[in-house]
């Protein structure tokens, strides 16, 4: 059995634990027929994934909350940058949430217009679909 002898810095272990969230939302959208891109890097125009159909492009923001509760408020990270969606994933329930970008410093994840979907890929395509 393989043994992990790196010790990993506690800043490189969260940017890990968030490009795993990632690569799953990119093979959903892939399976759904979405051409997907992924930037080289994020910094400054923090776009995760692009996706896009024949006619338009769809810059996503990716994050994971290490929380179990859906009426936690979310912090805007992607001011001056042109997103179209955040989706949020929660590191310790089976749900995640799809958001239009929001312009307010914070919001409910749970609001009105934030999309539920259970963390397995048929769920989140059909509610992706509502978006």
């Amino acid at each position: 059995m393989p043994v992990k002898n790196a010790i990993v810095k506690g800043t490189t272990l969260a940017a890990h634990k968030q490009l795993s969230y990632e690569s799953p939302l990119a093979a959903w959208l892939l399976s759904d027929g979405w051409e997907v891109l992924i930037p080289a890097i994020d910094h400054g125009k923090k776009t995760d994934l692009v996706i896009a159909d024949d006619t338009r492009y769809y810059r996503i923001q990716v994050k994971s909350l290490e929380s179990a509760a859906e009426n936690v408020r979310v912090e805007n990270r992607w001011k001056g940058a042109k997103i179209d969606y955040v989706v949020y994933f929660s590191r310790t329930a089976d749900w995640g949430y799809i958001t239009p970008a929001f312009e307010e410093d914070t919001k409910p994840l749970n609001a009105p217009d934030h999309l539920r979907f259970h963390l397995h890929p048929k769920n989140f395509l059909k509610a992706f679909a509502r978006i």
